[in-house]
This record gives C-alpha cells, structure tokens and sequence, in this order.
C-alpha cells in the first residue's frame, strides 16, 4: 500500500496548523476525559504522536496506530515517548490487533477512512466494556479544506447528527459533542469537533 504521507511526515510537526489543531484537540480531550495511570489507550491515526505525547504521561500505556510507516517512524524517535508507547502499523479494519482498551482517542483521521461505519464498529471491538472514545474531526465542510488533487480523503467532514447515530447504531451511549478547534484559512471557518461516548 502506497504510504501516502510518506513526504508530508518530514515536515509535519513543524506545520503551524498542525501543531495548533493538536494543541486544541489534545486540549480538549484532557478537558473532557478523566485519565487515570493503569489505563491502555489506542491513538488511531496517531501520525507523528502529537495527541499521543500529550496522553502518554497520564496513563498506563499508549498503543499507536497509523498505516503511515514515515508517520510513525517520526513517532519511534520522540525520547519522551520511549516506554511508554506500542506502535502498530496496520489496517485495524481488516487485522484487528486482539487487544481491548480503556480508551480511543482519534485526531483528524476519520475522514481518511471510506467505510466510517466500519470503522466505528471496529473501535467497539477494540474497546472495554464501559471504555470510552474521544474522536476528533471536521464538523461537514463544502471540500474546501483539502487540495483538490488530495489523495486517500474520502469524506468532507461529518454531520454530528449522523455521527450520533453510527455511534449509536454500534451500541455507544451518553454521545455528546464539544468544538475542539476552529481552523481559519482564507478567511472559511472550518469547525473541529470532538465526539465524546461511551461504549454501553
């Protein structure tokens, strides 16, 4: 499989929309989740670790899934996260990893999933009973966020309503949904928001 952020992971920590939209999200996942130091956690998408850094010290282990190999080659070299972090490279899809976890966290990484359905049923089996997600993506937006010509985006964001009842289609309970971070690019406000469950 074509590594599609294979140059963009060179420079990707240093890109000042990226660092801001994780501050905000990592900021808001910290606002909303009590962590607590025995959890087991999965960063699904985790990219170059920048939720994950923001996590790590505050539980007991972080498992880090991406099919970006350069992504989370950029991850493996972070000192602060050595010990505390699995990484898994692989379609979870397809080759579930075995293991269930007290909590999910996603930032900016469901949209380049085309079976959401799919994937929303994955992160239950993957998850405890009474374990919780926190996933973060663009509110639906007109296609404007991303180039014309970019590869591997299969939606323009998401509704929250119809967020609401995926999750609820795969037995989630107590969903709501706080804006996590608001990109501003050419003057088009592009809303972020963190969805919040528990899985019943």
């Amino acid at each position: 499989m074509t590594d599609l952020f294979e140059e963009k992971a060179q420079d990707w920590d240093v890109n000042d929309m990226v660092k801001a939209l994780s501050m905000g999200i990592g900021s808001a996942i910290q606002d909303n989740v009590e962590f607590k130091d025995n959890m087991q956690v999965m960063d699904f998408g985790a990219g170059t670790g920048l939720i994950t850094t923001q996590v790590a010290d505050k539980v007991g282990k972080v498992t880090a899934v991406d099919v970006s190999e350069a992504m989370l080659e950029k991850l493996a070299t972070k000192d602060e996260l050595k010990g505390k972090v699995d990484i898994v490279c692989q379609n979870i899809i397809e080759q579930p990893i075995g293991s269930e976890f007290d909590l999910i966290v996603s930032a900016m990484a469901m949209h380049h999933v085309k079976d959401t359905d799919k994937l929303v049923q994955c992160f239950a089996e993957h998850l405890k009973p009474g374990a919780r997600v926190a996933l973060a993506d663009l509110d639906e937006e007109d296609g404007t966020f991303h180039p014309e010509d970019a590869e591997g985006v299969y939606h323009n964001g998401f509704d929250r309503d119809v967020f609401l009842d995926k999750l609820k289609a795969h037995g989630f309970k107590d969903v709501r949904f706080v804006t996590a971070h608001t990109v501003t690019r050419e003057e088009k406000n592009y809303p972020v928001f963190l969805a919040l469950a528990t899985k019943g």
